[in-house]
């Protein structure tokens, strides 16, 4: 298990953490989008086709945890992470040269490096990458005008067939996983800098979200329903948590 030497310092760090001068002229040429949304929401597909046009560049995040097997291939620096040791982290942090970083479970810290939007603003491309709903929240007070596009899965049936489909997930890591989508499809109807894309069709999904981050074309029609899809699934989640896998998660219990 992953554990921080120093997780003190982090602490005190990352609470009295301002940005760089320069971090902050970087920031202000950057087009930037996060893809957010619960476990198998498709995020990563669609960041995907998105670079394969060439006009995205995609953000690999910093870690200090240790590189890991998944699927019998074992993660590579600069491919699923850029993994550091926890001295580089924290002078960086210190000097402000993150978007934005927070510490993990007390075992880790992992966040979006100022080194990798720099290459993004100097080849003229829209930064792209997927974060939790506490980057989200960090990246918008850092940069407001950051495109934040929450990955609505099609419905509840296909999602659990999708999060099935990834493999045989032990009972309390399926449980583990909705919980946290609980608290993600609250955080989306409560914050209005999100704006939400059904992802039912890879390739009408890609088109679409690269019309709201380019073009800043909006569907309000399709926006309103799939806030009312997240609503839904909100709901059934819930509903599904307390009666099969006995657990909702406290904040969210009535």
């Amino acid at each position: 298990m992953n554990q921080l030497e120093h997780i003190d310092e982090f602490r005190k760090a990352l609470k009295d953490y301002k940005l760089s001068e320069s971090a902050k002229k970087t920031l202000a040429d950057l087009r930037m989008v996060l893809m957010v949304g619960p476990t198998s929401s498709g995020r990563n597909t669609v960041i995907r086709e998105l670079v394969k046009t060439g006009a995205y560049h995609f953000i690999v995040s910093d870690t200090t945890r240790q590189p890991r097997e998944n699927s019998g291939v074992m993660e590579k620096s600069g491919r699923e992470y850029w993994f550091r040791s926890e001295d580089e982290v924290l002078d960086e942090i210190r000097n402000g040269e993150f978007l934005e970083a927070a510490i993990i479970h007390n075992q880790q810290v992992s966040g979006i490096s100022i080194r990798e939007l720099e290459i993004a603003r100097q080849t003229d491309k829209v930064a792209i990458t997927e974060v939790e709903i506490v980057g989200a929240d960090n990246t918008y007070r850092a940069k407001p005008d950051t495109t934040i596009i929450f990955s609505v899965p099609p419905g509840f049936d296909k999602w659990m067939d999708r999060l099935h489909n990834r493999g045989k997930l032990p009972q309390d890591e399926v449980r583990r996983r909705l919980e946290s989508a609980c608290l993600e499809f609250d955080a989306a109807l409560t914050k209005d800098y999100y704006r939400f894309v059904i992802n039912d069709d890879i390739d009408e999904t890609v088109a679409l979200v690269d019309s709201m981050i380019r073009l800043d074309q909006v569907d309000e029609k399709r926006e309103a329903a799939a806030r009312e899809l997240v609503k839904d699934l909100y709901q059934e989640t819930r509903d599904y948590l307390a009666s099969t896998l006995h657990g909702v998660p406290s904040r969210m219990q009535s």
